[in-house]
C-alpha cells in the first residue's frame, strides 16, 4: 500500500492495486467478490435514491434533488424517444438504469486510490481490494452479455424465429447464393456488439484507474492528491461519456431488433 514506512516497490504497489479480491482457483469460475459488492452496492444507492425521490415527489416548488432527478430522467427520457422506434415500455427504465448505474460504478475511479484498500487490508484484514467495477472486464461483459441476450430475446419476438434467421441468411445480399457469406458476416457483426459494448467500457476505466495508479505509486501517500486532482477533473468527462455511450448503444442494439424488414 502506500502508507509510510512500507517499503513496497512501484512495480509492487501497481500490481497490488490491480489485484482483485477474488474466490476459485483462478480459472473461469474464479468469482471477483470486491466487483460484485460494489456493483451492487452503488446499483442499490441508485434504486435506493431514485426510490426515495419518487415517493416524496411533490407538485409544489420540488427541492433540489428532485430537479436533479426529474433533470436525468428527462434527459434519458428524451434520448429514448429520439433513437428507440418501436413501442416497449421496458426501454426507458433499462436505459436509466444502465446509465445511472455505471456513472456511480465510474465514480468509484475518483476515490483516492489507498483511501479505501489502506483501512481495508491494514483494519480488516482484507489483502486485495478493486473499488472500480467498471475497470473489470468481467462486470462490464456480464453487462454487455445482459444487453445481448434482451436483442435476441426481441429480435426473436418481434420477428419470429424464421424472420430472424432470414435476417442473418439473407441480409445485405438476398440471394440464396449468397447465404454462406451473409451468415458469416452477420453473426460476426451480431457477436461483436458485446464485446465492443463491454470491451469499450472497460478499456476506458481501466486506462482511467492505471494512470491514477500510477501517479499515486510515484508520489508519497499524503501527497497523491496533488497529482490526481488534475487528471481526475479530466476523468469526469471520461465518466460521462462512457455511461452514455453505453446507454445509447443498448438503445440502438434495441431498437434495431425490433425493426422487422
Amino acid at each position: 500500500m502506500a502508507a509510510p514506512g512500507e517499503a513496497l516497490t512501484p512495480s509492487g504497489y501497481i500490481t497490488h492495486h490491480l489485484t482483485n479480491l477474488s474466490v476459485g482457483d483462478g480459472g473461469f469460475w474464479t468469482v471477483h467478490i470486491d466487483s460484485l459488492f460494489f456493483s451492487v452496492l452503488t446499483g442499490a444507492l441508485f434504486l435506493w435514491v431514485f426510490r426515495s425521490v419518487a415517493k416524496k415527489a411533490t407538485t409544489g416548488v420540488p427541492g433540489k434533488l428532485q430537479c436533479f432527478v426529474e433533470l436525468v430522467v428527462e434527459f434519458v427520457d428524451q434520448n429514448v424517444k429520439e433513437t428507440f422506434h418501436g413501442r416497449n415500455p421496458l426501454i426507458a427504465p433499462l436505459a436509466l438504469t444502465i446509465f445511472c448505474w455505471i456513472i456511480l460504478m465510474n465514480l468509484m475511479d475518483l476515490v483516492p486510490i489507498d483511501f479505501l484498500p489502506y483501512p481495508a487490508e491494514h483494519w480488516l484484514g482484507i489483502p486485495y481490494l478493486k473499488v472500480v467495477p467498471t475497470a473489470d472486464v468481467n462486470i462490464t461483459m456480464a453487462m454487455a452479455l445482459g444487453v445481448f441476450a434482451l436483442m435476441i430475446y426481441y429480435s426473436i419476438k418481434v420477428k419470429g424465429l424464421g424472420g430472424f434467421a432470414k435476417e442473418l441468411a439473407l441480409h445485405p445480399f438476398n440471394h440464396p447464393v449468397m447465404i454462406p457469406f451473409n451468415l458469416v458476416l452477420e453473426v460476426i457483426s451480431l457477436l461483436a456488439k458485446p464485446l465492443s459494448l463491454g470491451m469499450r467500457l472497460f478499456g476506458n476505466m481501466f486506462a482511467g484507474e492505471v494512470v491514477f495508479i500510477l501517479i499515486a505509486a510515484m508520489m508519497p501517500w499524503w501527497a497523491q492528491w496533488l497529482g490526481s486532482v488534475p487528471w481526475a477533473i479530466f476523468h469526469i468527462l471520461v465518466i460521462l461519456i462512457q455511461a452514455f455511450v453505453f446507454m445509447m448503444l443498448t438503445i440502438v442494439y434495441l431498437s434495431m431488433a425490433h425493426e422487422d424488414h
